[in-house]
């Protein structure tokens, strides 16, 4: 795993740090997503960007280790939450690929999951754009086979 660069990007109205990480494997991919869950705190939002086989579940599954989840993490691509309540704090697993409109969100519990005390990570997050907190960690996922085929470039930036 390597350290690239770490950037300052203006945001609409504020100032987020951007660190980019390569990742060669899979391995390298879930144990930089168990560091991530490692330092999580209550209340946090992670947005999960990337193409369809990406890596985004190899992430969810080293994200929720660093949580001290120790179940089978899965895609919920069908059932849009996957609760997972028995680390140090509780996951909730959002993949809203299939939300046609955002106000589907409020029959997931969505809106009370981001007042608790658990950490959110949202797959597809660009499907509800507009009702996304304004603070969160967003960590894009993207593939270049031109470096190797298990090669990944992760940008995480926190807004």
């Amino acid at each position: 795993m390597k350290d690239n660069m770490v950037e300052e990007k203006k945001a609409e109205n504020c100032i987020a740090a951007e660190t980019v990480r390569e990742t060669h494997s899979e391995a390298e991919t879930f144990l930089l997503a168990r560091e991530l869950g490692e330092k999580a705190g209550p209340g946090e939002v992670y947005l999960l960007r990337g193409d369809l086989g990406v890596g985004k579940t190899v992430f969810a599954r080293g994200f929720a280790a660093g949580l001290g989840i120790t179940e089978p993490v899965t895609s919920p691509t069908f059932t849009i939450l996957k609760e997972y309540p028995e680390g140090r704090l509780p996951l909730y697993h959002f993949d809203v690929y299939r939300v046609g409109d955002p106000d589907e969100m409020e029959e997931t519990g969505y809106f009370e999951y981001l007042e608790g005390d658990g950490v959110l990570l949202i797959e597809w997050p660009e499907m509800i754009e507009e009702i996304l907190p304004e603070s969160c960690t967003s960590v894009t996922i993207e593939k270049d086979t031109e470096k190797g085929f298990d090669y990944r470039r992760i940008s995480i930036r926190n807004s």
